[in-house]
């Protein structure tokens, strides 16, 4: 979900080039046809805006083209830097991240649940859901709002005894089209290696993966910082980061 740019685009060409049967969903469909037309056996796709209240109707009908799923994977996600708190930009972060997350990681629950099937559902989070970060607030809670979801979900299967499995991947910078190429980003990572680490967390059932070891390490001295002091680090975001957080947005910033 959110396969048409970015990591979801990268991790659907190579699980289909490894012969997986793959359904792509986005909102772009000349590119989804596009790698369609490269894997005209492997790979089905449908148009899913995840704001839209039909998405998971949509799903369905991708999962019946597909002939069943084994594995949910959530790519879809927006980001703005807004240290003016433009209600607009706030809103609609927490209308995708949030509504439309929760919209579709149910929709996936729910299937596996009702045929009884041991699938997973992995997602794309952020190593921002640690902290507040004061230039993208919605954003950070967003993914915050994320990270604590699943782990209620994965709680709430071993109550059902479903054998349903996740899978939270946060990932730090990624270098993509989005961020300027004369530009130096701290800990930026190139996209192929963020990509094998993501598909390696998934294969192998990791629970929580930080993408990568540099920020895992970040995300620890993060995690035991008092507030008191985080929330006095002049930390500022900036355009450029903006853009980072589009990695793997399926929209476009206004």
């Amino acid at each position: 979900m959110g396969a048409t740019s970015g990591i979801g685009l990268r991790v659907a060409e190579i699980f289909a080039r490894a012969g997986w049967m793959v359904g792509m969903a986005g909102r772009k469909e000349n590119v989804m046809r596009n790698l369609q037309s490269d894997y005209p056996d492997r790979i089905r796709y449908a148009r899913i805006d995840i704001d839209e209240p039909d998405a998971p109707t949509r799903l369905r009908d991708l999962i019946s083209r597909l002939g069943g799923m084994d594995i949910y994977f959530h790519v879809s996600g927006i980001c703005y830097e807004n240290e003016t708190l433009s209600p607009e930009r706030e809103i609609a972060t927490t209308q995708t991240n949030v509504v439309g997350f929760t919209r579709m990681i149910d929709a996936a629950f729910r299937y596996f649940r009702s045929r009884g099937i041991k699938g997973r559902i992995a997602a794309i989070t952020s190593v921002a859901g640690t902290k507040g970060i004061g230039g993208l607030p919605s954003y950070s809670a967003s993914k915050a709002y994320q990270q604590t979801y699943l782990t209620a979900l994965d709680q709430l299967a071993h109550i059902q005894d479903l054998g349903i499995s996740f899978t939270d991947i946060r990932p730090g910078w990624i270098r993509t089209p989005l961020l300027k190429a004369d530009q130096i980003y701290p800990m930026t990572m190139d996209i192929d290696y963020a990509v094998v680490r993501i598909i390696r967390a998934i294969i192998r059932r990791k629970r929580v993966c930080v993408v990568d070891w540099r920020w895992n390490l970040l995300v620890g001295a993060w995690r035991v910082l008092p507030n008191r002091i985080w929330e006095r680090i002049p930390f500022r975001t900036s355009t450029a980061v903006e853009q980072l957080c589009r990695k793997s947005s399926e929209k476009d910033i206004k």
